[in-house]
């Protein structure tokens, strides 16, 4: 054996060799172990100390191309290969040199020189002495199965490396929900969501909204497309948006214990696009929409409350002039008060026709159809309405909405100008206060049944007297010459049209806290 080339021949005939130490318990005679290295599947040849070969099996003739007769003498150095690095042969003989075997991988040549790749295993065979006299090498071409483990890791690398070129969020999971392969780009989602794992945050938010049929899909190997998720990164940025498809598929347990008996195992492909920009283009769109409807809305408020304060101001002296009317007829045999009489019914139907006009002039509200209702989004796009006018101010919001809140049966427009009003009041309320510190809170929570919504500001508050009459129509505590107005009327009108509560909070002392309480049914009659 050389110094450069491991123990990868073989030699001629078993008949050659000098007897070894044998084993004194073993029964089988030697014929047998010499029919069965000839019988060997695998490629034995055995060497002396100076790499000789003196032994070759069958096998070996089959693998390299050299019949027996062609080794026998020669070095086992016959079969390498430039291609193998010269550290592989010192890492091999610096075994060998101290009585240990060897099991490595060596570029090989045959008799022709076509190349294949060896797995050689190389032992010490020693005397009675201890003394290595031959070395054992079996090796066997393993070409085939490294050209198709190559193939599968170019294939596997080639995958990740598309996956990972891809813009989309693309992650793995297996049947326990644990990420088990991810893209750049899902890796990049993980440092935003700052440690939070991207795929339970949104497996968790498909499955609110997609309830029994996200569960009946898994079951059945359903796949959803195009599902439209978002979540709060939480710091300083904004929500972001995914459009987020999935696919379950089964692949085999590779474990040793299932090779007889088949365990799939399930496997989810969870792929999300992100479309926040797409979704804020929206969202201004639909901002700019609903600002015009609230400043409608607004506008026909203000005809409104315009009307009904002239209506109001104009029933006292039509009452009056009625009264005296009615006060004349009944002395009707007295002419002397005929022409008084006629003047006066001249004046209550003048004030009659006068006050039907204006009755009737009355813009309506729009009738609008009642559909659940998203009171987070609500308040979320009453805040963007409002952002403008809380900057300037210099106003602080706490905005912290109940992460999983049921939605509410009403009329969506008249929610969003509901609590669009109480906004605006909190706004002038800390305005007018001229305090420095203008803190605007928003909180909302499920509670019995029951949508809760609490908006506290920093403003001068309501005085416990005044805490329910702010309610009533054509009451306000703004300072004005006439202090008229329609106040929280038209806050109260719409808490009552949903069959819900409104109050202050009497024990809070740092300003205003209005608690809103909206119920998830309501009975028949709110659809009428």
């Amino acid at each position: 054996m050389s110094e450069e080339d491991p123990v990868n021949t073989t030699a001629d005939s078993a008949a050659t060799l000098e007897p070894t130490r044998r084993t004194e318990d073993c029964n089988l005679p030697d014929w047998i172990y010499a029919n069965a290295v000839q019988q060997l599947p695998v490629a034995v040849c055995i060497s002396d100390v100076e790499s000789n070969i003196v032994y070759a099996n069958p096998a070996f003739t089959e693998v390299t191309g050299y019949s027996v007769s062609e080794v026998i003498g020669k070095k086992t150095s016959l079969l390498s290969h430039r291609c193998t690095p010269p550290r592989i042969y010192e890492q091999m003989w610096d075994r060998l040199v101290h009585g240990r075997s060897w099991t490595g991988l060596l570029v090989n040549r045959r008799k022709y020189g076509a190349v294949y790749l060896a797995e050689l295993t190389v032992a010490p065979l020693v005397n009675e002495h201890d003394k290595t006299v031959y070395y054992l090498g079996m090796h066997r071409d393993v070409t085939p199965v490294h050209r198709l483990e190559q193939q599968v890791h170019n294939q596997k690398e080639l995958i990740e490396s598309m996956v990972d070129a891809a813009p989309a969020v693309i992650a793995l999971l297996n049947g326990d929900g644990r990420v088990i392969l991810q893209n750049h780009e899902y890796k990049k989602l993980t440092v935003a969501m700052q440690g939070r794992e991207p795929a339970v945050e949104l497996l968790r938010t498909l499955r609110e909204s997609m309830g029994e049929s996200f569960q009946e899909g898994h079951r059945i190997g359903q796949g959803f497309q195009n599902k439209e998720v978002s979540f709060e990164p939480g710091g300083a940025e904004q929500t972001r948006w995914f459009s987020c498809s999935g696919v379950w598929f089964k692949e085999r347990d590779d474990r040793a214990d299932a090779f007889f008996q088949p365990v799939r195992q399930t496997y989810l492909l969870l792929m999300a696009n992100e479309i926040t920009n797409l979704k804020r283009q929206q969202e201004e769109v639909r901002t700019n929409a609903m600002r015009a409807l609230i400043a409608e809305q607004e506008r026909v408020r203000s005809m409104r409350e315009a009307l009904q304060a002239a209506i109001f101001q104009m029933q006292g002296p039509l009452n009056l002039i009625t009264a005296a009317s009615e006060m004349l007829e009944r002395r009707r045999e007295n002419s002397e008060f005929a022409p008084l009489r006629s003047v006066l019914r001249q004046a209550l139907d003048s004030g009659r026709e006068a006050l039907a006009k204006l009755t009737n002039s009355m813009p309506a509200v729009p009738p609008e159809a009642i559909s659940p209702v998203n009171i987070n989004q609500i308040l979320r796009e009453v805040l963007t309405l409002c952002t403008q006018r809380l900057l300037a101010g210099g106003m602080v919001v706490e905005w912290k909405p109940a992460p999983v809140l049921p939605a509410v049966p009403g009329r969506e427009g008249r929610l969003r100008g509901m609590f669009k009003q109480l906004v605006d009041n909190a706004m002038d309320a800390m305005e007018s206060h001229r305090s420095k510190r203008r803190d605007l809170r928003i909180v909302t929570c499920a509670q019995d049944k029951a949508v809760l919504v609490t908006i506290e500001d920093t403003g001068p508050g309501v005085p416990k007297d005044l805490q329910w009459k702010i309610f009533e129509p054509f009451f306000t505590s703004k300072p004005s010459a006439d202090r008229t107005g329609i106040g929280l009327a038209m806050v109260q009108e719409v808490v009552n049209e949903h069959r819900g509560m409104i109050g202050i909070d009497p024990d809070y002392t740092e300003g205003c806290r209005v608690r809103v309480r909206l119920p998830l049914e309501i009975n028949a009659e709110f659809e009428v």
